[in-house]
């Protein structure tokens, strides 16, 4: 792939961005959102240029209740387009009912943290991978694609500090398995840097760059600057959530996903391809947060839609 280049670090010249604030970014969130608002704010995501958005997830409604309506989600967005819509599912259960509905893609999600495997999904490490093959099998029989996440890969609520040979042994497993891509998230938002680059330096090792992705949350507000040092590792797809939505149930203080309008500002600035257009987008991020009935996380949003209220003034 060409390359951009900025000082002596060389970059993608084209990142895909994988939009999660339909389900990542609104699983946690106190306010119960529609079917109408989740699907509109899909829509817009689209019409800014996105062309990988979250729509749900096919979990317990008693545990996550915001998910609750994933299937009426999918069936009101278009089949067989350009865009795609992965859906998160846990297990068989979830996989049955994302086929049902017709998901063309689906995630499962596993952690490189035992501490946190066992609060978030009640098992071990092991057992959630052997949980995953029976799906990953089903799904990719039935031609349906399968992404993988890994959680907690630069540290764990519960652990501290996550060493990046477990993160690599979980996405390889994800990997052998038929997982196409595997995101790897910072899910308590405490990496830097140099961290971030070791841990995928590791990972690379077990699995090609080519086929991992970065989800980070922006606890410390570092995510911009890991995902700059990962870019110049060989990372070229990211995860993000509009407006900064998101956080992580198991981890308190935990804030949330980087936002894709910052992540988006970024690229532009430095001569990286997105597809995305950002006034589209803080559109976007205004019509959710409105709906929310608060200000979005994101600082290019934020700024954007003040400059806007002033000359409006």
């Amino acid at each position: 792939m060409a390359q951009a280049t900025s000082g002596q670090m060389a970059l993608p010249r084209r990142v895909r961005i994988v939009e999660v604030g339909p389900r990542d970014g609104l699983q946690n969130e106190p306010t119960a959102v529609s079917v109408d608002v989740k699907v509109e704010l899909i829509e817009r995501l689209v019409a800014a240029g996105l062309t990988v958005v979250e729509a749900g997830a096919f979990v317990s409604p008693k545990w996550v209740p915001q998910m609750a309506a994933s299937a009426e989600v999918l069936a009101r967005l278009p089949k067989g387009g350009d865009v795609r819509f992965p859906v998160l599912v846990p297990n068989d259960k979830g996989l049955d009912q994302a086929l049902g509905a017709g998901a063309t893609e689906i995630a499962v999600f596993g952690a490189a943290s035992e501490g946190f495997s066992r609060k978030n999904i009640n098992c071990t490490i092991a057992e959630s991978l052997d949980r995953f093959r029976p799906v990953v099998e089903r799904a990719t029989a039935a031609g349906v694609l399968v992404r993988g996440y890994v959680s907690c890969v630069l540290g764990c609520p519960y652990e501290g500090e996550v060493a990046p040979e477990k993160v690599a042994e979980v996405a390889g497993e994800l990997a052998a398995m038929g997982c196409y891509e595997i995101s790897l998230g910072d899910t308590i938002g405490v990496g830097t840097p140099g961290k971030a680059v070791a841990m995928v330096e590791a990972v690379a090792r077990k699995v090609p760059v080519e086929r991992l992705a970065a989800h980070f949350h922006d606890t410390y507000g570092q995510a911009l600057a890991n995902l700059l040092a990962v870019m110049g590792a060989g990372i070229s797809v990211v995860d993000s959530a509009v407006g900064g939505l998101g956080g992580c149930p198991y981890a308190k203080g935990a804030t949330g996903n980087v936002a894709t309008e910052d992540v988006v500002y970024m690229l532009n600035g430095l001569g990286v391809e997105s597809g995305v257009d950002l006034g589209r987008l803080v559109e976007a991020t205004q019509f959710i947060c409105g709906v929310l009935g608060r200000p979005p996380a994101s600082r290019v949003a934020r700024t954007l839609l003040a400059h806007q209220a002033a000359a409006a003034a």
